[in-house]
């Protein structure tokens, strides 16, 4: 029997998996490092949290996560001409002994079972947004191109400084990198104006940390980007998580199996609400397995984390998808 490790690697390489990858069981994800301690995120139910930026999120009950909070108060940069004086860029540099207890986290990882995977959130786009408040954020790629250019800049290179500590210390094997790109029926930006200001940012991001020993590049966007997958190609991305339905999953294996694997294909809301069921969740995984068959894929939610909103949903997508594979293998 492979390893957890070894059965996603032949399941994206198109060799010979002996399962289907069940969600998130090859990924052994380490949250911790002394910026995200000194970065506050709100956990479930809390509110107005404020972050190293600055940017305050909230994350009500019933939600599947958190979302910064765009009241005129609360928004960073309040005016993107003058973005300089608005934006406090976070340090990453800490002492080696403040990266101790996560370097001893990752150490207790069999890197032969699973991958010792770095979690980034928000990305390049997301934090555009987060900072301007999304339709300030659109209306400046348009109205403000240098601006934009400008900002990204700045959040690429606390990015790659980032990069640069996490590499050093904890040496990941895999990035599972968050930026939504769209909505669930087109992306936010056209493909051309995605490649002129998002593009550029993670060619460098995502060949930085393939340079530094990543073997992994999983890039989450639970969202419609079909149309961007030949850009997720270029940036070395090896894995698309949270592909939704709207993206004909079938047809994007079809057409670049090989080049890129699809993991998700179980869209959230159809599953992850009040009064779910198993049957509707047993039904789902079977869909979304047959559709998309055993290789260049693998199944679960499009939720960007091993969870779930409503509790022992996640658990019952993975039973089912471990039923399944009895059947396809």
């Amino acid at each position: 029997m492979l390893t957890k490790r070894q059965n996603l690697l032949e399941t994206i390489r198109g060799g010979h998996p002996d399962r289907f990858v069940n969600q998130y069981e090859a990924l052994n994800i380490q949250l911790g490092t002394p910026y995200a301690m000194n970065n506050p995120r709100p956990q479930y139910g809390e509110l107005n949290v404020v972050n190293a930026w600055g940017v305050t999120s909230s994350w009500p009950i019933g939600t599947p996560g958190a979302f910064p909070v765009h009241t005129p108060d609360k928004i960073v940069i309040k005016d993107i001409e003058n973005w300089r004086d608005y934006l406090k860029v976070p340090n990453v540099v800490y002492p080696p002994e403040a990266w101790a207890p996560f370097i001893a986290e990752a150490e207790k990882v069999d890197r032969n079972e699973q991958f010792v995977t770095t979690f980034i959130a928000p990305g390049v786009f997301e934090q555009c947004h987060y900072l301007l408040e999304i339709q300030n954020c659109l209306i400046a790629f348009y109205e403000y191109p240098d601006e934009m250019h400008e900002l990204i800049d700045a959040i690429t290179d606390f990015e790659l400084a980032y990069a640069a500590e996490i590499c050093k210390y904890i040496k990941p094997d895999a990035l599972f990198h968050h930026d939504d790109w769209g909505s669930q029926t087109s992306t936010f930006l056209s493909p051309a104006m995605f490649r002129e200001f998002i593009k550029p940012a993670y060619m460098k991001i995502y060949k930085f940390y393939k340079d530094h020993g990543v073997q992994l590049i999983i890039h989450h966007s639970d969202s419609y980007a079909a149309t961007l997958v030949p850009d997720m190609i270029d940036m070395g991305i090896d894995i698309w998580q949270g592909v939704m339905t709207s993206n004909n999953i079938p047809e994007l294996i079809k057409q670049y199996g090989g080049k890129i694997s699809f993991m998700g294909g179980i869209d959230s809301a159809s599953i992850d609400y009040e009064g779910w069921t198993r049957e509707k969740v047993k039904a789902e995984v079977e869909r979304a397995c047959a559709e998309c068959g055993t290789k260049y894929f693998i199944p679960g939610a499009s939720q960007g984390l091993a969870m779930s909103t409503f509790p022992g949903v996640y658990e019952a997508t993975s039973e089912e998808i471990d039923a399944i594979s009895k059947k396809y293998f």
